[in-house]
């Protein structure tokens, strides 16, 4: 069956999709959305809820080499490669090392905090238009060290940020406690960061921005995409489980499985699966009121509707391999030596794929040589974060396509 169903095809109803989907809506375009589960059912499901525009140093920075080693065989390291996934890993981990080179690194940073530009007041408008100004905790987040050296240790890191206009307050025990007054004594320094903010259920609210999206007059189809194909003339061919849709304008918002869509058309995308796991404490108020980031451990803390969410771990294995019940496991175990209230607390466990460039930076915009098809992934663990502002780039080039 083929069916003329829409001007624009957004394929992926994570928080990036979901959002281009609702920018595209209200700029009058004709839009349909598509994703083989419920919006936010995906990767969105699991984030940590951090909306960090802070966050402008890439996951590969100088020196980064000298911890690989570690990474192999070793599931219980906070950045996990198994030795089986090397041979494929291999092409994107040394693009990941070349791209820890100091000029590199400062360059990606230089993009990140474009696209981070007013990320949380973005936010904090769009929770309002969509009903559920509710999820928005407006407490800044707190980065914790063991102690002064540790936090020497990641200088180059906050040098960074303060040279991209974050503006942050070095504290000690006295005022760690005062933020935070459960912290573990382990942690005696900490970095506050005032005007960073935290989504308290990233499922809730992609449903709820999915759900205004629908309100406006979009749609959503569920259906897994298995092809987009280019017709002559100028069109797009969808295939969704049998059924072809033609569109003028595709955007492929998949996550890590844009590059499969993507491959048969002839563009490559140097995408690597960044699996993340977390643990859902459930039946107690959280120990903590906002985002808390143990960093020698590489853990969030996050207070969400329903508990302490805690989350973390990078581990590249492919998007074929099984999770490993271990990553899990010592994520539940930091938090309950962190914080003894959670000990009578049941949790669930979750994982996720996150889409990850060697750089850190997402890729948005026209595919080269493909007129009318778009592409919105590689946002890493940013993809919270980025959502608004790559609907808003991705709208604005849609729009003068179209009109």
């Amino acid at each position: 069956m083929n069916r003329a169903n829409a001007h624009v095809a957004v394929v992926g109803a994570g928080i990036v999709g979901v959002c281009i989907a609702y920018q595209l809506r209200k700029r009058g375009v004709d839009v349909l959305l598509i994703d083989r589960d419920e919006p936010g059912r995906g990767c969105s499901y699991g984030n940590s809820g951090a909306i960090s525009s802070a966050s402008v140093v890439p996951l590969a920075t100088p020196g980064i080499i000298r911890s690989v080693p570690g990474m192999l065989g070793k599931p219980d390291s906070p950045l996990f490669l198994p030795w089986r996934y090397l041979p494929q890993a291999l092409p994107w981990l040394l693009q990941f090392v070349q791209a820890s080179r100091k000029d590199r690194v400062l360059a990606s940073a230089k993009r990140l905090a474009e696209l981070h530009h007013e990320a949380v007041a973005r936010h904090i408008a769009l929770a309002s238009e969509v009903g559920r100004p509710d999820l928005i905790i407006q407490r800044g987040h707190l980065h914790l060290y063991p102690d002064k050296a540790a936090l020497q240790r990641d200088a180059f890191g906050w040098q960074l940020r303060r040279d991209h206009g974050v503006q942050y307050q070095i504290l000690d025990r006295d005022g760690i406690l005062q933020l935070e007054p459960n912290v573990s004594p382990r942690y005696q320094t900490g970095v506050f960061m005032a005007d960073q903010a935290t989504v308290a259920n990233p499922f809730q609210y992609v449903q709820a921005i999915a759900r205004k999206y629908q309100d406006n007059g979009g749609r959503l189809r569920s259906g897994v995409v298995q092809a987009i194909t280019p017709a002559e003339g100028g069109p797009w061919h969808l295939d969704v489980g049998g059924d072809v849709i033609s569109v003028s304008q595709v955007v492929v918002a998949a996550g890590v499985w844009s590059r499969k869509l993507l491959e048969p058309l002839g563009v490559k995308l140097a995408l690597e699966s960044q699996r993340g796991y977390h643990v859902q404490f459930q039946g107690g108020p959280a120990p903590v009121s906002r985002t808390v980031v143990l960093t020698d451990k590489r853990v969030f803390l996050t207070p969400m509707t329903d508990g302490l969410r805690v989350g973390g771990t990078v581990e590249i294995a492919g998007v074929n391999a099984a999770p490993d019940p271990r990553r899990a496991d010592a994520l539940a175990r930091i938090a309950l030596e962190s914080f003894s209230e959670l000990a009578d607390q049941p949790y669930t466990t979750w994982s996720g794929h996150r889409p990850c460039m060697p750089d850190s930076v997402p890729v948005i915009g026209p595919a080269d040589n493909h007129r009318g098809l778009f592409i919105a992934t590689g946002h890493g663990h940013l993809g919270l974060t980025d959502s608004i502002g790559t609907a808003q780039r991705i709208g604005g080039m849609i729009q003068s396509a179209l009109f």
